[in-house]
């Protein structure tokens, strides 16, 4: 009667961690509203399905960030704690997520279930959470070929994921590239727009050779004598964004009408970001750029008919960087840390075990 098999219950597996479907997708458009609303805005452009597989999605993405930078739906960024033990967790509790057992944390469950549904895999994640591993490590590019390894890491392989759940095939590459070119220019606008905010995070993703053709000392970006300089390599950044932006809508025309909607949608979005920051020239960062509710109104609007035209133009300039020579370049780098299977961190285990009891 005392055998460890009559006493021991091993938890069953099950896609979500056994959570209600409905009670995740709820948990993940909260986290959307919430965390973007941008991409809040362009997911109501999906069908149904594919639109609560996206909300699912990005509540795990949302939710590394959190932990990752000690943050609360993308707020101020904290210092307590190990950053290393954080990494760990997300790494920990997203193979439970893969393992089908529960997480205790509905953001996580949410990845389970998509990651079911969709068939996105471990090496897919991996891509993702490895940028959040670069920032814990106070990683800096130094090259534009680092630059681009990052994007790649914190949106181009999220892009590839979107793609995954949107019903792309695994096996097709081109379209995956397609998405990741989508997940770069949004980064790449990202970084324009966030450079004084990262600069008091004490980050910085300009790579340095940038700024030393810009003649900038270490640290110094951000000093007001340096404004036009810095302004100088917006523009290079946004150039290009640009280029990995039209290459995305190439893509998307291959794209069911909804789908295509709302990426060309989140593109116009993000591009509009990127250009005001150049338009705004040295005064880009003495207020961070939004585009208001009525702007949006307009890009989905103007989305719509690009999206029902549907003839793309190719680019007469491609980017410089492909997702084939990004994935050399990151599978030579390997891991800033490897991934680790020691036990939870304290806050994080306790959690989960209490939801298999």
């Amino acid at each position: 009667m005392l055998a460890p098999s009559r006493i021991i219950r091993s938890t069953p597996a099950q896609a979500g961690g056994g959570r209600d479907r409905d009670a995740l997708i709820q948990k993940a458009h909260d986290a959307i509203e919430q965390g973007s609303r941008s991409f809040a805005a362009a997911s109501r452009l999906f069908d149904r399905h594919t639109r609560e597989r996206v909300w699912l999605l990005y509540a795990w993405c949302r939710r590394c960030d959190d932990i990752a930078d000690g943050q609360d739906m993308g707020g101020e960024l904290s210092t307590d704690g190990d950053p290393a033990k954080r990494i760990r967790a997300i790494r920990l509790l997203t193979q439970r997520a893969f393992e089908g057992l529960p997480t205790a944390d509905p953001a996580f469950d949410a990845f389970g279930l998509v990651a079911r549904e969709c068939g996105l895999t471990r090496e897919m994640a991996e891509d993702v959470i490895e940028g959040f591993a670069l920032d814990a490590a106070g990683w800096r590019p130094r090259t534009e070929m680092d630059l681009a390894r990052y994007c790649y890491h914190v949106a181009g392989a999220v892009g590839v994921m979107m793609a995954v759940v949107m019903g792309v095939q695994k096996a097709d590459s081109e379209l995956l590239d397609r998405a990741c070119d989508l997940g770069i220019a949004f980064q790449l606008a990202n970084i324009a727009r966030d450079i004084n905010e990262d600069d008091k995070a004490d980050r910085c993703y300009i790579p340095v050779e940038w700024l030393v053709q810009e003649d900038i000392e270490p640290g110094q970006h951000m000093k007001p004598h340096h404004r036009q300089e810095l302004a100088d390599i917006t523009a290079r950044l946004i150039r290009r964004m640009e280029r990995h932006e039209a290459m995305a809508r190439v893509g998307a025309a291959h794209l069911p009408f909804r789908s295509r909607w709302a990426v060309l949608s989140a593109a116009r979005i993000y591009g509009a970001i990127g250009r005001e920051v150049v338009a705004r020239g040295k005064a880009a960062w003495d207020h961070r750029v939004v585009i208001g509710s009525a702007a949006k109104a307009r890009h989905v609007a103007a989305a719509f008919w690009e999206a029902a035209r549907n003839r793309p133009k190719v680019p007469a300039e491609p980017p410089e960087w492909t997702r084939g020579d990004i994935l050399i370049e990151v599978r030579m780098a390997g891991p800033v840390a490897p991934p680790s299977f020691e036990p939870l961190p304290d806050e994080f285990d306790g959690q989960a075990r209490q939801t298999e009891k």
